[in-house]
């Protein structure tokens, strides 16, 4: 078991220390067993079904959900899913995956579906028997989503979706999308089956950290319309309020590869002779090591706020989820590096976990915004803030 002394930070109840040390203990045994199969990166959308079927039947995805429709709380609680992410991602980057588009696959129903779209499809969710997925990004139209292309336009007594979206995590394994596309009245959000006639799988997309990846096209796909979420015209408050939920669990996924690359790369520096001493009697390797428990440490602190102030306090938390993304990620990418450089040239070896790892958060300072983009984000609420103060 990973340390876990944090748990003692006045952010968690102590039913989040439970899950936490219940989670890690399941992770240990169910985890490897899937994804260290022989074949298992040929095999990878088995072995991500296989990993949604396991969190399911261990009850781990009812945290994805609202409690009403088989969820383990009333309302998304943001300090539970980031624990989860962060336990999930030490042990591997897909079983994390796995777990974070079940909730942001499903969150928009979870907030702003009907009961009806909400019965239909979120205790499938948690129960792992269905795959859900977020379809925002496109081809042009990814951190500035308002220049998308996609359209929704009315057709009898249904809609119709035509156009194309790109980067679609769980594209070509999902049962269904949470799609979002431009219509008269402005962005609108439905949610389409992945069995519905003219919606294809245009393209798999290999990346370095493999995961099911896909463009989709919509080529009149007809769409009841009680299958909107929200109101019309209303689908970017759909999708940034999901987004404030689940931007704070990238980084405490990004927190449990760091966490991960650090127990790796003490382990190398207590066993690694140089010199006629351990490479950790090293003062250089002191201080890389030092380094990077201050930005683990730095990074689980902008988390748990975030996810605390989002739970307890009830507001939104554009700024710090933003702040809590854009630091962990990045200081993920810096603690992952300094473990591969602790390895030598055993730290580029395909095999080798920190290796792995380097692969992993690279995506994560890309995907539900890139850190550029969580810089405009933070100083426009800081700006705002000032103005405020001003006025």
């Amino acid at each position: 078991m990973a340390d876990q002394s944090y748990l003692s930070w006045p952010f968690f109840e102590p039913h989040h220390k439970t899950l936490a040390r219940e989670l890690d203990a399941w992770a240990a045994d169910a985890i490897p067993a899937i994804v260290e199969r022989e074949g298992a990166e040929e095999e990878l959308d088995e072995t991500c079904r296989m990993l949604v079927a396991a969190l399911g039947q261990a009850g781990w995805l009812k945290y994805c959900v609202i409690g009403a429709y088989g969820g383990a709380h009333e309302e998304l609680d943001v300090r539970s899913l980031s624990l989860i992410r962060e336990t999930l991602a030490r042990y591997s980057g897909l079983a994390d995956f796995a777990f974070a588009m079940q909730g942001l696959g499903s969150g928009a129903i979870s907030l702003f579906g009907s009961d009806e779209l909400r019965q239909r499809y979120l205790p499938a969710v948690a129960s792992g028997e269905k795959i859900a997925a977020f379809a925002l990004s496109e081809e042009n139209a990814g951190s500035d989503a308002a220049a998308m292309e996609t359209t929704l336009s009315q057709a009898g007594t249904t809609l119709r979706l035509n156009g194309e979206k790109l980067w679609i995590s769980n594209g070509g394994i999902a049962n269904f999308y949470c799609v979002f596309a431009k219509g008269e009245a402005g962005v609108s959000a439905v949610v389409v089956d992945s069995d519905s006639a003219g919606l294809s799988v245009a393209e798999r997309i290999n990346v370095i950290a493999p995961h099911p990846l896909a463009r989709l096209r919509f080529d009149g796909v007809e769409v009841p319309s009680d299958r909107k979420l929200g109101e019309d015209g209303k689908g970017f408050k759909v999708a940034l309020s999901t987004l404030d939920i689940f931007r704070t669990t990238v980084g405490a996924a990004a927190l449990g590869l760091a966490r991960r690359a650090l127990d790796e790369a003490g382990a190398r520096a207590l066993s690694r002779q140089m010199f006629g001493a351990s490479l950790a009697d090293l003062p250089l390797a002191q201080a890389s090591l030092a380094e990077m428990a201050v930005d683990i440490d730095a990074s689980a602190l902008l988390v748990y706020r975030s996810a605390w102030t989002k739970d307890i306090v009830g507001q939104r938390v554009t700024r710090e989820a933003a702040m809590a993304k854009l630091y962990a990620t990045e200081a993920a990418q810096s603690v992952i590096d300094k473990a591969v450089q602790m390895f030598g040239g055993l730290g580029v070896k395909k095999g080798v976990k920190v290796e792995e790892l380097y692969r992993e958060i690279r995506a994560l300072r890309i995907y539900e915004g890139a850190s550029e983009v969580q810089k405009i984000v933070i100083a426009r609420q800081l700006l705002d803030g000032m103005r405020k103060g001003l006025a």
